[in-house]
């Protein structure tokens, strides 16, 4: 076991946490009134990192984003709207897309392809480059330190709160930080990311390293999260490291360990915040599956109750149906003895193997009262496991998205 050094956290809370860092968020009029247009900006040159939506329909930022980084080693900034998501807008959408960067890097004295764009909002629709335009002269004057909170509040849509946090520690004396935001409220089943976040640190770390670091702990969080079932088009995770704290994480190392550790733990709490803030969400979800053949099989039983409607909204009615989790993981694909199944609710057995009932149903749903909900099933089959975290379906969930375009 490896020993982290602990250091006292900041009062900063999200991106401009790590040294070199800076960051704004402003109205510039895609929305009617609320913050639409965000920049994060690294004084010194950083390397990055991305993963992005499965999605075969991919919006016009993601493209160019994916083709930055293929071509580029060193990164400034990443330019960010609301409001609009830039994505089947073909042609025009793609040149516009082009546009944000060149603008912002032409106001930053930086390449073209040292920005990222990242877009978010109503699929089919033009940008306002005007608006953009005018805003990306003024938001560029506007970054500072500790603007965090405006910045994660710009990049927002039907989220009803910001998403951003921040992990502070010592690598071998040194501080070290990692800072992030994210927003994403529905639309949420990502195969990569979650709708949008951004993390910067300001540890040095090699672009290939950087790149697996995401990779590996955006599978353990920001793929282990449902709200609904459906995969944006506009989905991504980006990531800058500017080396400013002089503390370089090399791959199979203890201090590697410890980077990883915590970028975990920040991940995994942008990731919940995501769920809590599920559309129309009153309850916190976390499925836990165990005795499984494989890992892959506990997350496939783990992720088809969470992606369940009836499941969903059972939850939500504070009925523990018992009967709509069993068959959720018996069209999962999975091979196991529904005879040996198991299910516990908030600790407490409900169903125990031969399909004995432990506690009744009046008993049972009370366990389901809490905001929390912590659903474990145990296939006793293996040594396979496995968490997903989600939230449960209400009436609101009908409406945001019944009236998203008007």
């Amino acid at each position: 076991m490896y020993r982290e050094e602990m250091v006292t956290k900041r009062m900063v809370t999200g991106i401009t946490a790590p040294k070199g860092f800076k960051s704004a968020g402003i109205h510039c009029g895609i929305k009617k009134s609320k913050k639409d247009l965000a920049l994060i900006y690294s004084e010194l040159p950083a390397t990055a990192a991305g993963v992005f939506t499965t999605n075969k329909v991919l919006a016009a930022p993601v493209l160019v984003c994916k083709e930055f980084l293929n071509s580029s080693d060193s990164f400034h900034a990443i330019i960010i709207n609301s409001g609009n998501a830039n994505a089947c807008t073909g042609k025009l959408g793609l040149e516009n897309a082009y546009k944000m960067a060149d603008e912002t890097a032409k106001r930053l004295k930086i390449k073209s392809n040292q920005v990222f764009v990242s877009s978010t909002g109503v699929i089919g629709e033009q940008l306002p480059m005007d608006k953009i335009i005018k805003g990306i002269n003024h938001i560029v004057d506007s970054i500072e330190d500790g603007n965090d909170l405006a910045t994660a509040q710009a990049i927002m849509t039907t989220d009803t709160f910001p998403k951003l946090f921040n992990k502070t520690f010592l690598i071998d004396g040194k501080e070290v930080s990692i800072g992030g935001i994210a927003k994403g409220s529905g639309m949420i089943h990502p195969n990569m990311a979650t709708m949008l976040a951004f993390i910067t640190t300001d540890a040095k770390i090699e672009k290939s390293t950087l790149q697996k670091l995401l990779k590996n702990v955006t599978d353990l969080t920001f793929n282990k999260i449902v709200v609904d079932g459906d995969t944006s088009t506009n989905d991504m995770v980006l990531m800058l490291a500017n080396g400013a704290s002089n503390v370089e994480i090399i791959d199979e190392t203890e201090n590697y360990k410890i980077f990883e550790k915590n970028l975990y733990e920040l991940l995994k709490k942008l990731s919940i915040d995501i769920v809590k803030d599920g559309e129309g969400a009153t309850k916190l979800v976390e499925i836990n599956v165990e005795g499984a053949l494989s890992n892959t099989d506990a997350d496939k039983a783990a992720r088809q109750i969470a992606l369940s409607p009836l499941v969903k909204t059972a939850i939500h009615g504070e009925d523990a149906n018992w009967g709509r989790i069993i068959a959720a993981v018996g069209y999962s694909g999975i091979e196991f003895n529904p005879d040996l199944f198991e299910l516990e609710i908030n600790e407490v057995p409900i169903l125990k193997q031969n399909y004995e009932v432990t506690l009744p149903n009046e008993l049972a749903n009370q366990k389901l009262k809490s905001s929390e909900v912590k659903i474990r099933v145990n296939l006793n089959a293996g040594n396979g496991k496995a968490t997903i975290w989600t939230c449960d379906f209400s009436e609101e969930y009908v409406k945001i998205n019944g009236s998203y375009r008007s």
